[in-house]
């Protein structure tokens, strides 16, 4: 008994390592923490970076250890689980080293950011393995009550405690009704266990379906706040304007690639078997909320002054995007979305990490501050270019790849109407991404001053952050397998 407990503890290492590795944190911090720079500082990035690396070699190792899944009776391990958390864990890291360069979060809070986004990152974690709905739900609410934390992290600044508290009341609401939805599902159906909810859906009266239709809707409502699709994408801008930009980054990256994961599986669980109204209920919703989130954060982002508050609104589009890819119920769908969930990381890194440095220098993230930046920092040009590009899904650049598979995957499931869709808001997109492109390359300096965050160990990280987003679109085949092998498996 005691061998088997221990062995399925040990199952979940990357998780352990990064509660150990919080708990470390919250020492050095406490020990440490009136120091804003100096040795004793960066210890406290060490120990963030060294957790990190370690929970990422032990998610990395075991991508082939469980070929058929490992389930307990709260949480799965399969390949699709541990793809999703190598993402994550990915982003919280570059994050953390923003967090670290950045002035716009304060130093003495620095320390603390590294400690709030490892909690996130367990609670995303937790939720991409989620196998009964308590952990679902725990899994959500930890990483959303640390997450309106982080929105308020600069306490003195009022647009920040603005978005820390619009993130809390619309979370707050969005989980209850969640909560609701859940609790009617287990009254119907008797149990939380994913197993025995595909067990029980297959029996259910036609009574007992139009009981549970409005249910799956309510349930829907956390899933969807948390990925920011409409009607659930109100905060997004707000809080993503309103917060530090490493927050923002964060934001862009943990809980969105959380919550589609979880929804992901639920989907392909619950509602990937036979064809009944439950399902097309289901699909057609998520349809129709896809088609929205796609078409609203494309048109919003266009009349958007400020570039933070634009890659908000474009990271809702990416939302509906990846939506597209659960709504095929196919396993090149899953296979789309997690290649899309990987060069988004990379994507989303590079456009804000010179975002923020940009707006260090100047106080503010306006569309303006880029001008003329190819002449002053060249490089820093180029790689925004570059990015800019495969956001808009032009070749190729990997972001084209990944929105030919969400395409590809349409297609081959018939759904015509929204691969055209999904092509018009390719177009709207390609509008307001170029507005970069053209400011950066055709407008004049508006000084002649080098900006300081752009110093040689930055533009490096910057420089790997890149490389991907350019070979991901040229030798995409290897990633395309290693995403088809992270396949769902049902217990």
């Amino acid at each position: 008994m005691l061998l088997n407990y221990l062995a399925s503890i040990g199952r979940f290492t990357p998780e352990i390592i990064l509660v150990v590795t919080m708990i470390g944190l919250l020492f050095v911090e406490s020990t440490y923490g009136d120091n804003d720079k100096g040795s004793k500082k960066g210890f406290l990035y060490a120990t963030a970076y060294a957790g990190l690396l370690l929970a990422l070699v032990k998610l990395v190792a075991s991508l082939g250890d469980a070929p058929g899944g490992i389930f307990t009776n709260a949480l799965t391990i399969d390949p699709f689980s541990t793809l999703a958390k190598i993402i994550m864990v990915l982003g919280t890291a570059g994050s953390i080293y923003l967090s670290r360069r950045s002035e716009d979060i304060y130093g003495n809070l620095k320390g603390e950011f590294a400690i709030i986004s490892v909690g996130v990152l367990i609670g995303g974690m937790l939720l991409a393995s989620a196998n009964n709905m308590l952990m679902l739900y725990i899994g959500i609410e930890t990483l959303s009550i640390l997450s309106y934390v982080l929105a308020s992290l600069k306490k003195n600044d009022d647009r920040s405690s603005e978005a820390g508290l619009k993130y809390s009341l619309y979370g707050g609401i969005s989980a209850g009704i969640m909560l609701f939805g859940l609790s009617h599902i287990f009254g119907v159906l008797g149990t939380i266990q994913f197993t025995g909810v595909i067990t029980k859906l297959q029996t259910l009266d036609s009574m007992q379906i139009a009981i549970l239709m409005p249910s799956f809707l309510m349930f829907f409502a956390g899933i969807g706040y948390k990925i920011a699709c409409v009607p659930f994408h109100m905060w997004a801008p707000d809080v993503y304007e309103g917060s530090p930009l490493p927050v923002t980054t964060f934001f862009s990256i943990v809980p969105k690639i959380a919550g589609i994961a979880v929804l992901v599986r639920v989907t392909m669980t619950f509602f990937g078997g036979e064809t009944s109204a439950l399902q097309m209920t289901w699909v057609g919703t998520l349809s129709v909320i896809a088609a929205l989130t796609m078409t609203v954060g494309n048109v919003s982002a266009i009349g958007q002054r400020s570039v933070k508050r634009m890659l908000a609104y474009s990271s809702i589009s990416h939302a509906g995007m990846m939506m597209m890819g659960v709504v095929c119920l196919s396993e090149l769908g899953v296979t789309s979305v997690l290649f899309y969930g990987i060069t988004y990381l990379f994507m989303t890194l590079v456009a804000f990490f010179i975002t923020s440095f940009v707006q260090d220098e100047y106080g503010n993230d306006h569309f303006e501050r880029f001008n003329g930046l190819i002449f002053k920092h060249p490089l820093m040009a180029i790689f925004m270019i570059i990015t800019m590009f495969s956001l808009a899904g032009i070749p190729p650049f990997s972001g084209f790849v990944a929105k030919f598979n969400i395409f590809n995957a349409l297609i081959d499931k018939n759904f015509y109407v929204l691969a055209i869709i999904a092509g018009m808001n390719s177009v709207v997109a390609l509008y307001y991404y170029m507005k970069i492109v053209r400011l950066m390359v055709f407008k004049p300096n508006e000084s002649e001053e080098k900006i300081a965050g752009f110093g040689f160990s930055n533009q490096l990280i910057i420089a790997v952050f890149t490389v991907p987003v350019v070979l991901l679109g040229v030798f995409w085949e290897n990633i395309v397998m290693v995403a088809n092998g992270a396949k769902i498996f049902i217990q």
